[in-house]
């Protein structure tokens, strides 16, 4: 594998400034593919996942067979602790933003909001997906990247 020389990526620093939980979540929703983060056989796993936001909550669509599918449907309450993370940064510039909610993940399980979230939310992949989980954010951390600022002199 070789390195496209060809770009120049701008030189100088960046700023990393942390946003608040609601331009987070607003941010998080204005994209549609995230990686979602869960224990497997006591060890971290990721998958990158389609959602939506719906009213504050993270829905992913999933299949009989996933992990995550049999993971969420054997938890008792309050759910699976999973991490989701989403971002949108320029690979050229590297600015923009990233945005990590932790929450605890449940199966839905009521059939009219399994359906509407079939509706809201097509799989990208060739799968049947008849479950939903939906993540209830706990915490909610993000971060813009921006150019920093250049002072006289410097």
């Amino acid at each position: 594998m070789t390195l496209d020389q060809t770009r120049s990526v701008p030189s100088g620093p960046r700023r990393s400034i942390e946003l608040d939980s609601a331009e987070a979540l607003r941010l998080l929703g204005s994209v549609s593919l995230g990686r979602i983060v869960f224990t497997r056989h006591a060890l971290p796993t990721i998958r990158p996942v389609n959602h939506v936001l719906d009213r504050g909550d993270i829905v992913i669509r999933t299949h009989e067979g996933a992990a995550l599918t049999s993971h969420t449907r054997q938890a008792g309450a309050p759910g699976v602790v999973v991490a989701y993370e989403a971002d949108s940064i320029d690979p050229v510039t590297h600015l923009g933003w990233s945005v990590v909610v932790t929450g605890y993940a449940h199966l839905v399980t009521d059939p009219r909001d399994l359906a509407r979230y079939q509706a809201m939310l097509r799989p990208w992949v060739q799968h049947t997906m008849d479950h939903a989980v939906r993540i209830r954010p706990d915490l909610v951390s993000g971060i813009r990247l921006t150019v920093a600022a250049q002072h006289p002199g410097t």
